[in-house]
């Protein structure tokens, strides 16, 4: 019978006689890659995976990894066999973490949480000393990643996210209305002539991303209403980092098309200017937001619910 196929209860034998740590381990190899990775994300030894993975492979009966002086694959028995455990070992975690978690009356476990480089740096790592605070038995693993990891696939429990959504199998939270704004310093100001009208922009040299339409076109349209000015934007200085755009516009380089929730402070403090604050600008789609996604499995952990109620919570003011 091939792996892939074997019933449950015979992954539920092999429980009662490994070490949970080993399989474990192996999952940690194949994510990292390698023995000596796995051994650097766990802080041990090479030689003890090394040894674990061999004692492993001993009790299954076929090999999990293929290795060379230059390169380890999983191989096809390894690939379905990590498979098959990934989701029991995950569910064990989980019901051990809700076991602990009703006998102390407070959330505990591991949450994994991914967010953009850009959103994780700015919205939420300013608000992750209250949520260590408030729920101090809560581990974090944030995966600030540009990538659109995959919820089901992948061993993450929560996702922030900007846009419209793609995947209707996951659950979403709507955080709140992500807006764009033109903004510039008052020094960039006070070189230059101070755009009146979105068509002003032409005679600007703006700083630029170089995505689809954050690049060449910017949509506009008065507060209150639903019809939409195109605007052809250009510039000399182009940077692949939001992150870095929002360094160049603090630095006087230009108009930067940016969210709120990355230049709130700069327009509360008059860092930046918001060049019109009577029209709603974007360079994709209006009305979008930011919304948390889970699948539902990680939901029903009281440490995953835990913090997406507080990033709900923490969402409100914005």
């Amino acid at each position: 019978m091939a792996l892939k196929y074997l019933p449950i209860h015979f992954f539920s034998a092999y429980f009662a006689l490994m070490k949970i740590d080993s399989l474990k381990l192996a999952l940690a190899v194949r994510h990292a890659g390698g023995f000596a990775a796995a051994a650097r994300d766990a802080g041990i030894d090479p030689s003890l995976v090394s040894r674990s993975i061999g004692a492993l492979e001993s009790e299954l009966g076929f090999r999990l990894f293929s290795r060379n002086t230059r390169r380890l694959t999983v191989t096809d028995a390894g690939t379905a066999f990590l498979d098959r455990i990934a989701p029991l070992l995950d569910e064990m975690d989980s019901a051990l973490a809700d076991a602990a978690s009703d006998q102390q009356g407070t959330p505990v476990g591991r949450v994994r949480l991914t967010a953009s480089v850009a959103f994780g740096q700015m919205w939420l790592m300013p608000r992750v000393p209250e949520l260590r605070d408030r729920f101090p038995e809560i581990s974090l693993d944030l995966v600030l990643s540009d990538a659109i990891i995959d919820l089901v696939g992948d061993p993450v429990d929560l996702a922030l996210r900007l846009g419209p959504l793609a995947d209707s199998s996951l659950v979403g939270r709507t955080l709140f209305v992500v807006r764009h704004r033109v903004v510039a310093t008052p020094a960039y100001l006070s070189r230059n002539e101070c755009p009146r009208d979105p068509q002003d922009l032409a005679h600007h040299d703006c700083v630029l991303l170089p995505l689809q339409g954050y690049q060449s076109l910017w949509k506009f349209r008065r507060t209150g209403t639903r019809s939409e000015t195109p605007v052809a934007v250009s510039g000399k200085l182009v940077v692949s980092s939001p992150l870095a755009l929002h360094q160049a516009a603090q630095a006087g380089l230009g108009p930067a098309l940016l969210p709120d929730w990355m230049i709130s402070s700069d327009l509360n403090g008059g860092g930046l200017i918001d060049l019109f604050p009577d029209h709603d600008v974007t360079a994709t789609a209006f009305d979008t937001s930011a919304t948390l996604l889970y699948a539902d499995r990680s939901a029903a952990r009281p440490a995953v619910r835990a913090v997406a109620d507080f990033l709900t919570e923490a969402a409100r003011g914005c």
